[in-house]
């Protein structure tokens, strides 16, 4: 190749890295349904707001899972959590599982499209000990991590247990997320490749226990000691830090230039946080899976829109690469659906190719679905452990047990589920049934043997 074509090659390549958007993913942890203003909710959120008045706000919006880890794993790859390798929220000193190695990541196809990749907050998918040798977050597509094994310990208050790139940090002097924008606007400085698009993966801790935030910001909301006005501080305080955050892509790039995703890992913790929906955190009532969701790309993705197309974490990783024309996993079951042409106005050519399922072992229900208008729940038909923690012997049982006590809503008519239709509509209970099996099997004929000794590694 001589000179004038390697010129010529180059420039096109730096024109294309260009030209695809940077990708910015937010993630909350533990926010509820009803917690920020867009949704109703009583905390000021503001810079939450902005992001779906300039895009697309949904109002039935899924976590991958009732509770921490899974619902993280499927959020990076698109595939339900028992098929990554994730059954519950993971303790890395009890437990093998982790976010399996040979899962294709959000961030690895970024990555090969010559991203610049970081994940930057709460990780809990896996980290080393030392008994265990876990990846860690390179080992799954980021070029650059700064992060927590799970909760920010002591709390959200001057955490001690940050680790950035391998190397423990000590303790920092703040507040969780503000350190993580922190972290954040310093890559963006420092450390990413200036000639690349980005991809900036961040996930707060906020506002999952133990909490804390600024007395000025508790002081809104209540008395400082009362747990609610704290708890609506640190999501106070949280919207603050997206506000920096935001700020500093403006000046990095033009916002028609930035595919910004914003959501959480499950539902609240608190009942009056659900929005009046059943159950809470760690169900699989609506309560414990719903939550909010936002797509925000002026020019690309509708504007201060609210569009009631059942949705979740599960369709990020599709999304994205058809939002952006990247190739999806090949050679893998994705269970999300790719929601571009709902994003840019073509709502009606939209079509699922799979319902919304949910399981998680200690949840009850265990399993939920949701397919159209409708959510089907059911219990589990075999002994259940009163171990609060997650055992990896369960695995034999939660891959070959049944399901009982299944139950019909219409989540349209009733949000709420308040009224159980099975005996109403037979017919339809049977041919949901069928569709919530076969999901089910094809889901635990993936899943992974932690339990085994002597295993091949993953």
């Amino acid at each position: 190749m001589n000179r004038f074509l390697f010129l010529s090659f180059f420039l096109t390549l730096t024109a294309s890295l260009q030209a695809r958007p940077n990708v910015v993913m937010l993630l909350s942890d533990d926010l509820g349904y009803q917690d920020v203003g867009c949704y109703g909710g009583p905390v000021k959120t503001p810079n939450i707001d902005s992001l779906a008045a300039t895009g697309t706000r949904f109002s039935d919006f899924y976590s991958g899972c009732a509770v921490c880890s899974p619902s993280r794993a499927v959020l990076l790859t698109g595939r339900h959590h028992i098929r990554a390798g994730v059954y519950s929220w993971i303790h890395d000193e009890s437990q093998n599982s982790h976010l399996l190695e040979r899962e294709i990541t959000l961030a690895e196809i970024l990555k090969k499209a010559g991203y610049s990749t970081a994940h930057i907050g709460k990780w809990h998918l896996g980290l080393p000990t030392k008994v265990r040798n876990k990846p860690t977050p390179d080992k799954h597509g980021f070029d650059y991590w700064f992060a927590t094994a799970n909760n920010a310990i002591p709390s959200h208050h001057n955490p001690n247990n940050f680790i950035r790139n391998g190397e423990a940090v000590g303790e920092i002097k703040g507040y969780s997320c503000q350190i993580i924008v922190d972290e954040a606007i310093t890559w963006l400085d420092q450390h990413r490749k200036a000639d690349a698009p980005f991809f900036l993966n961040i996930w707060f801790h906020e506002p999952h226990a133990p909490i804390a935030a600024p007395d000025e910001i508790v002081s809104e909301y209540g008395k400082l000691r009362d747990k609610g006005a704290v708890y609506s501080g640190t999501v106070d305080n949280t919207d603050r830090a997206i506000g920096r955050l935001l700020a500093k892509l403006k000046q990095i790039a033009d916002p028609k230039n930035t595919l910004i995703i914003y959501g959480s890992d499950n539902g609240s913790y608190r009942d009056d946080r659900t929005g009046g929906l059943r159950g809470r955190k760690g169900m699989n009532w609506e309560g414990g899976i719903r939550v909010p969701g936002i797509f925000n790309w002026p020019g690309v993705i509708l504007e201060n829109r609210v569009t009631n197309a059942p949705a979740g974490l599960v369709d990020v990783l599709p999304t994205v690469c058809g939002l952006l024309n990247l190739e999806k996993p090949k050679g893998v079951h994705l269970d999300g659906s790719d929601l571009s042409s709902l994003l840019k106005g073509g709502e009606k050519r939209f079509q699922r190719h799979q319902p919304l399922f949910w399981h998680l072992q200690k949840a009850r229900p265990i399993v939920a679905m949701r397919d159209g208008d409708y959510s089907l729940v059911a219990e589990p038909d075999f002994e259940v452990s009163k171990n609060n923690m997650f055992q990896e012997a369960w695995i034999p049982t939660i891959k070959t047990g049944g399901y009982k006590g299944y139950q019909l809503f219409n989540l349209k008519n009733d949000p709420a589920q308040t009224k159980n239709l099975a005996a109403d509509k037979p017919k339809l209970l049977e041919q949901l049934k069928t569709k919530l099996l076969k999901i089910n099997a094809s889901i635990m004929a993936d899943g992974h043997d932690w339990h085994l000794q002597g295993q091949k590694k993953p």
